[in-house]
């Protein structure tokens, strides 16, 4: 199973010849590659995937998405750890 993680751009660079920028995951800033979707600008979301940015995604499918994350981590606090 993928998991691709819906970020906001907060600022576009080029490194080695990649197009690169810092992508804001709710709070938590990282790095990520923009090659593949070179139609992105600042303050578009994108879905990432191990570093690479895989589609620019509406604001509304972001929070969507960020919201059953936020979910799933509060249900698996929830759950009995197995030893």
């Amino acid at each position: 199973m993928c998991l691709g993680v819906p970020g906001k751009i907060l600022e576009i660079y080029e490194t080695n010849g990649l197009t690169m920028g810092k992508i804001d995951f709710g709070g938590v800033v990282r790095e990520a590659c923009l090659t593949y979707v070179p139609e992105a600008k600042v303050g578009d979301y994108v879905l990432v995937h191990v570093g690479f940015a895989l589609n620019v995604i509406s604001e509304e499918e972001a929070n969507e998405t960020l919201a059953l994350l936020s979910e799933i981590a509060n249900l698996e606090e929830e759950l009995p750890t197995q030893d």
